[in-house]
């Protein structure tokens, strides 16, 4: 089997293309159904967000793997093959695996370390496995991408610092104010950096909301959507007077409020302290009023560079990110290995009941007198001695799995314990080069087999010594 994705984002492609790969989930059951037709995808989840639409899958093999996943998005988008393939990426196994938990994290995203991703890529697997195409590696591997993703937010500082506009604002605010709790929050003007950086600011605590613009109409609109109140530009002075943060975006040529204006609302404020943020390029607010006492001015480039800043930041905490994921990709290895070891595993578990089960038969018939009790006794000791013998075994065949040479491991393993019929994954004809690996592989296992044989000498004389005892009743 081989694990794969591919699709298109953001840096690979512009929205025009984009849009064309969207996949609304009304439509969503019927492409996995159309991804797994032909048979090669055993195992599938779509991801579709307005930034990309990407295809995970578990093929039979690389190449059909492929060509059945670019067929997919060609009858998708409705595109030939050849019009897109520019703008596609592609990976494989240990790198498909590597670019799911980088996407799950939020390390592709437009917005380094948002979190928004996680809860899009795990409803894509929910639903993706409550229709039936997922099956026990992706079920594993996508539970240990969330895991990774959970884990870089918790143990690392990669979603907090503001990288957005309306965010920086809210931060710069918090550093004036030791709480944003009931500020009066006035919008000057009506537009959508205002409304969204009025947003964040009223989810953070500031409660009372008012809206000045020139269209009434457009200020009442605007202000309803917070329960807050709504103000002709005539009453601008009047709004200052009462507001704790002022956030300004307008289409004024000239300043919409001046430093004369806000040295006398000072002063009827009692220089209570007055937040300004300007995101209106031009700008609406006179910048001479920040030399106000009690006045704190911010502009759309100290906001940007606050963005700059933290950034940063993010960058710095990525790399632990990057090590998480490490941490979480050897987890899902080693349980891929155990799992070519499984079949094996549950051939000697079986060859080692049925082992105890003629042991037991055949006491029963050399000792008919034993009573339930006593052989209830004899079945839990003889049942523990095999479990034992065959727990070492199991340890090294697990690690055996993990090692370069797996395959021939695996496959001196079950000859050595007689475990027949193996899965022709797993069967593995050495070529005359690699002669000493499967030497070595035996002498590993024979080490293993001789001190198992010394186990089961010692718990024959064991099981030898109770006969004896019971035989002399």
């Amino acid at each position: 089997m081989y694990i794969m994705s591919m699709g298109l984002n953001y840096k690979s492609a512009p929205v025009e293309i984009r849009e064309r790969f969207a996949l609304p989930e009304s439509d969503l059951e019927g492409a996995l159904e159309q991804l797994r037709a032909s048979g090669q995808v055993k195992e599938s989840v779509i991801v579709s967000t307005c930034n990309r639409t990407e295809v995970y899958a578990v093929v039979e093999s690389k190449p059909a793997g492929e060509q059945e996943s670019r067929r997919f998005l060609s009858e998708l988008s409705g595109l030939p093959v050849e019009s897109f393939t520019d703008y596609l990426y592609e990976h494989g196994e240990q790198e498909a695996i590597r670019h799911l938990f980088r996407v799950t994290s939020g390390l592709d995203s437009m917005v380094l370390g948002e979190t928004q991703i996680l809860g899009q890529m795990r409803e894509a697997f929910l639903y993706s496995q409550e229709h039936g195409a997922t099956g026990p590696i992706f079920n594993y591997l996508f539970k240990r991408a969330v895991t990774a993703a959970k884990r870089a937010h918790t143990e690392t500082k990669i979603g907090e610092n503001a990288v957005s506009v309306s965010y920086a604002a809210v931060e710069l605010a918090k550093k004036v104010f030791e709480s944003l709790d009931d500020k009066t929050v006035l919008i000057i003007g009506a537009g959508k950096m205002s409304e969204l950086t009025a947003k964040h600011l009223n989810a953070n605590g500031a409660t009372r909301v008012v809206v000045v613009n020139r269209t009434y109409s457009r200020a009442k609109e605007l202000a309803d959507k917070f329960n807050g109140r709504a103000l002709d530009m005539n009453s601008l002075d009047l709004a200052l007077r009462e507001a704790d943060i002022v956030v300004s975006s307008t289409g004024a040529k000239g300043y919409v409020v001046t430093k004369d204006q806000i040295q006398a609302t000072m002063k009827q404020r009692r220089h209570r302290p007055l937040f300004l943020i300007d995101i209106a390029v031009p700008r609406d607010l006179d910048p001479a009023m920040a030399k106000v006492d009690n006045v704190f001015l911010y502009d759309i480039d100290d906001l940007e560079g606050v963005i700059a800043v933290n950034m940063q930041e993010r960058a710095r905490e990525a790399e632990k990110v990057g090590m998480i994921i490490g941490e979480e990709m050897a987890a899902f290895r080693q349980w891929m290995h155990e799992q070519q070891a499984a079949p094996l595993i549950m051939k000697l578990r079986e060859k080692a009941k049925t082992a105890q089960s003629n042991l037991m038969h055949n006491l029963t018939n050399k000792v008919p007198n034993l009573t339930e009790k006593e052989k209830h006794t004899v079945n839990k000791l003889t049942m523990s001695m095999i479990n034992q013998l065959i727990h070492e075994p199991i340890v090294q065949v697990k690690e055996m799995a993990s090692e370069k040479d797996a395959a021939f491991y695996l496959e001196t393993f079950a000859r050595l314990f007689g475990l027949d019929n193996l899965p022709e994954e797993q069967q593995a004809v050495a070529p005359a080069e690699r002669a000493e690996q499967q030497v070595a592989a035996a002498m590993a296992v024979t080490a293993q087999i001789k001190q198992a044989r010394q186990e089961e000498a010692s718990a024959k004389a064991k099981v030898g010594s109770l006969l004896e005892r019971i035989g002399a009743r």
